[in-house]
């Protein structure tokens, strides 16, 4: 097979930043994603309905005339969210999903959850609605090494949390375990699960073995192969609890390549590419568009979008930039390691 023709893909997990990173890196995102879950950990972080409507605003006004895309507005769970602001930001429509960043997990989550407890009344009251939970799953306990804060966090806080509040519509988001897999697909109630590109691609051998690779960092970090390889079979699986949340996370090189590089890889750009790519490899074409034009929709309960894209395997590598220039400095593209030779046409 060389040409492949999905129903436009969306992407339910990313991060657009603001102001000039946000005009810089939106178009990447547009050009072949018709809508996304944006990220609200901005600072300060998108808290209140007020705050998601003027994020929102600004998002589509940065947007280039004749590209079409939806952004789907999340809100930033603290330990001071407002139940009731909440629900009304939702049945307005403005409000698509909530999202809970353990405090210090990752990039900007200084705000976030320290006590599942404090926030007790907001997730029943979500449960009550049917709004979904997008949890970035890690613990941040010191004493938990880092490889195994996913795992500590399926076992300690969301198995209990599910326990008490079964109804509550839950995604996790950018499993990067097998435990993360096996949980997803084998618990009772609603919950499903978003994959990453770069997960699909890398392990934490390609991001330390012959010297440290600080375009490969993210949190959660890339585990190792045994869990790559996990990922690869759910995501090529047609289970339709697993679909894309690409997780694109710009950040200049300067900040990338410091003394303390900030987590996240920026893949917008050439993510189908890369998909295709993995999905040849799995044997598993025919399951590309489930993962990332339908399942997606049906999960969050939008139709799929009736436009299409195409994808066509080319002879000869495709020629990605490896930065793009931002009004805040450059950005390094997400690389895979080897050349790619499927493109959205």
């Amino acid at each position: 097979m060389t040409r492949l023709t999905l129903r436009r893909p969306d992407d339910w997990h990313l991060h657009l930043r603001d102001g000039a990173m946000l005009e810089a890196v939106l178009p990447e995102t547009a050009r072949h994603f018709a809508r996304a879950i944006i990220m609200p950990n901005l600072v300060p972080p998108v808290v209140t309905g007020a705050d998601a409507a003027a994020y929102r605003d600004r998002i589509l006004a940065a947007l280039p005339e004749g590209m079409d895309f939806a952004p789907l507005m999340t809100l930033y769970l603290t330990e001071d969210t407002d139940p009731e602001d909440m629900a009304a930001a939702h049945a307005a429509g403005l409000v698509t999903a909530v999202k809970l960043y353990p405090a210090g997990a990752t990039t900007n989550s200084a705000s976030g959850v320290r006590d599942i407890a404090k926030v007790a009344s907001v997730l029943g009251k979500m449960a009550e609605i049917g709004l979904p939970l997008c949890i970035h799953g890690e613990v941040t306990t010191p004493e938990v090494d880092i490889f195994d804060r996913e795992k500590v966090f399926i076992d300690t806080v969301l198995e209990p949390l599910r326990h008490r509040l079964p109804e509550l519509k839950v995604t996790l988001e950018h499993i990067t375990t097998s435990d993360g897999i096996e949980y997803v697909t084998e618990a009772q109630g609603d919950i499903a699960g978003t994959i990453t590109t770069h997960h699909l691609m890398i392990n934490r051998n390609h991001m330390l073995v012959g010297g440290i690779r600080p375009h490969y960092y993210c949190l959660p970090v890339a585990k190792r192969s045994t869990h790559q390889q996990a990922l690869r079979r759910a995501a090529t699986s047609g289970n339709p609890r697993f679909f894309l949340g690409t997780d694109s996370a710009p950040h200049t090189d300067p900040n990338k390549e410091s003394e303390c590089g900030c987590a996240g890889v920026f893949s917008a750009t050439n993510t189908m590419s890369c998909l295709a790519h993995v999905f040849e490899e799995e044997g598993a074409l025919d399951k590309l568009e489930g993962f990332t034009s339908l399942f997606g929709p049906a999960r969050y309960g939008l139709p799929p979008n009736e436009a299409t894209i195409t994808l066509e395997k080319r002879a000869t590598a495709i020629p990605y930039p490896e930065k793009i220039d931002t009004g805040e400095g450059p950005v390094t593209l997400f690389d895979p390691g080897h050349p790619l030779y499927w493109v959205v046409v």
